[in-house]
């Protein structure tokens, strides 16, 4: 994030007097708050393992298959899919490789993505890339050698493994499982996994667990002028209490309200070509850490949130919206609209509902198509009634929502712009 870009959303934010108030009692606010944002990444990666690891049964190395599709009680990571069945595993590879064996999936969708620290996806393993006939792969960690098979480099000692398989629920699920019981992860012991403060900590102690990620998983040589400039946080020592306070808030800010670099097109944003494997764009790994954290890379899946009633997102109606869809969308995998409520914090969960309907999709049963095979989907708080209940998104009962549509295996149509996707109408 360059000095032009932060001074435009600082202005938008009303954010520019607090930082000349810090930099003027002699802190480096600006240093703060890219140290923020930078370390995010790390922090939710850590916040993420230290939920799913105190799971009983949790360990690292270990994958854990969930049962069941997620529902509005699954908060363990922001913006969850209704579409597949889970299992993570967080790897530790500082004793040595781990191996993967992935079983025989014929036709049925699945993919296994290994994230770094910094929420990099190493490797997608899967349906688009090796194909149904399984395989066994060697997980190796930073200046480590290995003689397995397959061996694939991750960047970090410390990383995320997260499964993801298609299911279509109810009948499918005991092939499902059995899919799911083909994976198999086997590794050396791992030490014990410390917990960390999370994103709303005070500053000293957020920074404090920032360094002790970095010293457990280091940054790319590629980062060290980042990290050369907010060194104070960073890197140890002391710093300004003041600035940090200050850098830290405008930091929080940006992460939940960073609406210039999320641009709509159409009624849609679309996701960046480098989702997933940020480089050094470190405002927007920030952003996806604390939005979407465990995205896909969009040769796998694109991820496109709707406008909302205030073209950043958010909508807050009462009333009926539609989203007219064509037959035929271009990818070569599956489609589905996913409900979220929003949280004061910047992140998206499944809302409670009298269907249960999380997401509605090109798999979802009874749907209600016209003659030429195209849709009309109905969302809203309450129950549209006629021939539009089969079609009907259920939103929260009371405050803002937003609508995420994800495609998975685009073509390139879709990856290129030359289709865009119809905008949700307000009724």
């Amino acid at each position: 994030m360059n000095r032009r870009e932060w001074l435009a959303m600082a202005g938008a934010l009303g954010l520019v007097p607090s930082l000349a108030r810090a930099q003027n009692a002699g802190g480096d606010a600006t240093a703060a708050r890219d140290a923020y944002l930078y370390a995010l990444p790390l922090i939710e990666m850590a916040t993420t393992r230290e939920r799913i690891l105190k799971i009983p049964g949790g360990a690292v190395n270990t994958l854990r298959h969930t049962r069941t599709l997620s529902d509005h009680t699954a908060r363990w990571v922001t913006t969850p899919n209704n579409d597949t069945l889970y299992s993570p595993a967080f790897l530790d590879l500082s004793n040595g490789p781990a191996t993967l064996t992935i079983p025989p999936m014929g036709k049925r969708y699945y993919s296994v993505a290994v994230m770094d620290m910094f929420t990099n996806n190493n490797v997608v393993l899967g349906t688009r890339t090796i194909g149904g006939e399984g395989g066994t792969f060697t997980l190796v960690g930073p200046g480590q050698a290995s003689t397995g098979p397959n061996p694939i480099r991750i960047a970090t000692p410390h990383a995320w493994l997260l499964i993801r398989i298609l299911t279509d629920g109810g009948d499918d699920m005991p092939s499902t499982h059995k899919a799911q019981d083909g994976f198999m992860l086997k590794g050396a012991a791992g030490e014990p996994v410390a917990t960390y403060a999370h994103r709303d900590a005070k500053p000293a102690d957020y920074f404090a667990a920032a360094r002790s990620l970095l010293a457990s998983d280091p940054a790319p040589a590629t980062d060290q002028k980042l990290l050369r400039r907010t060194a104070a946080f960073l890197g140890g020592g002391a710093f300004d209490e003041a600035a940090a306070a200050a850098g830290v808030d405008q930091a929080r800010m940006i992460a939940v309200f960073a609406k210039e670099r999320m641009v709509y097109t159409g009624g849609w944003s679309y996701p960046r070509p480098n989702l997933g494997d940020f480089g050094q764009d470190y405002l927007y790994r920030a952003v996806v850490a604390q939005q979407g954290l465990g995205a896909l890379p969009v040769a796998e899946a694109m991820y496109m949130k709707a406008a909302g009633d205030d073209g950043a997102g958010n909508f807050t109606g009462d009333g009926l919206y539609r989203l007219s869809l064509p037959a035929h969308l271009p990818l070569d995998g599956f489609w589905s609209l996913s409900m979220y409520e929003a949280t004061a914090d910047g992140q998206f969960f499944f809302t409670d509902n009298p269907i249960k309907r999380y997401t509605i999709g090109d798999r979802t049963p009874g749907l209600s198509r016209k003659a030429d095979g195209s849709l009309d989907l109905w969302i809203g708080r309450t129950d549209p009634g006629g021939d539009k209940s089969a079609n009907w998104l259920p939103a929260p009962k009371a405050g803002p929502f937003a609508l995420y549509l994800r495609a998975y295996l685009p073509r390139a149509e879709l990856l290129d712009g030359r289709f865009r996707f119809p905008a949700v109408v307000k009724l």
